[in-house]
């Protein structure tokens, strides 16, 4: 996984720690492994080598001059923002530097934000902030204005496979793993877990009769990347259907299945669907619901 982090722009950045701007933000749709990315940017900051001191330390969170906030899991809250202001003021420990590393910064509250504001936009000198937010929406306009911002695109197919094959070798379902994750590496590894669980509920989702049953089945299990799954075999579902099936990444009966029940509108406007499904996921949405919503969607539009 570090070599992944390590291919992108943020990282490649703060490798030139002398041209660091004084607040970055990296937006990294990997929320999981969000608080790793910064964490090699940290290193890179300090020049820390891989096995040295300073490394390992930045990797544990005990470095003195990286302050890393919140606390693994928790949030970013006012309590925090009033004591990182009173850390700022204070020289560094081991050399001239200090950087605060804000975790999650798509959780903070608008209040923090706003508290924040002024440290972000005049930090005392020597001082340096390093944000890391899974999506940039939910960051006031006003902090985007005053940082650096970074937008990391999805990694590339060919990546993750490389990065599974490294992380999972000999497991099988990678390539389809990665061609389902939407270039994020966390999700590659929910539909490599269970040996691919994901693609047999897909599968049964997408051809079985049942419907509301085996929703309630999905939305107890909590797959956060069954919707993927899902998106990959109508992707590949559709390829057959229009004679194109030497690019799908999925080859089995279960695609074949999909493709011959399924019109061409259906399966093109159930992909559409399918990635509404995810975003109303990512806001909250019920999974069941989501899961069962749009499975009266798709088949609605096989109706047409």
């Amino acid at each position: 996984m570090r070599e992944l982090l390590r291919t992108t722009t943020v990282y490649n950045a703060f490798r030139r720690a002398e041209d660091a701007a004084h607040f970055t933000l990296a937006v990294f749709p990997d929320e999981r492994n969000l608080r790793a990315l910064l964490k090699e940017c940290a290193k890179a900051f300090f020049g820390a080598e891989d096995g040295s001191r300073e490394a390992k330390l930045i990797e544990g969170e005990s470095f003195s001059d990286c302050i890393i906030l919140p606390p693994a899991g928790g949030k970013l809250s006012a309590e925090l923002a009033s004591g990182i202001a009173e850390e700022a003021i204070l020289r560094p420990v081991e050399g001239d530097r200090k950087l605060f590393v804000l975790d999650a910064f798509h959780t903070v509250t608008p209040l923090v934000q706003n508290k924040l504001l002024k440290l972000l936009e005049e930090p005392p000198a020597g001082v340096f902030f390093l944000a890391g937010a899974a999506s940039a929406h939910t960051v006031l306009p006003t902090v985007l204005s005053r940082a650096n911002v970074f937008t990391e695109p999805p990694f590339s197919e060919e990546a993750i496979v490389a990065a599974l094959a490294r992380c999972h070798a000999g497991e099988k379902g990678i390539s389809e793993a990665a061609a389902a994750c939407g270039g994020v590496y966390s999700v590659a590894e929910d539909l490599l877990a269970g040996g691919g669980e994901d693609f047999r509920l897909a599968a049964r989702f997408l051809t079985e009769s049942g419907t509301e049953a085996l929703c309630r089945e999905i939305g107890e299990q909590k797959r956060p990347s069954f919707f993927a799954a899902v998106r990959l075999l109508l992707r590949d579902a559709l390829f057959v259907r229009v004679g194109q099936g030497k690019f799908a990444s999925v080859r089995s009966e279960a695609v074949r299945a999909i493709a011959a029940r399924y019109t061409e509108h259906a399966l093109t406007a159930a992909l559409a669907l399918t990635a509404q499904a995810e975003r109303e996921i990512q806001f909250n949405a019920n999974f069941a619901q989501a899961a069962l919503a749009l499975a009266l969607r798709i088949r609605r539009e096989n109706e047409v």
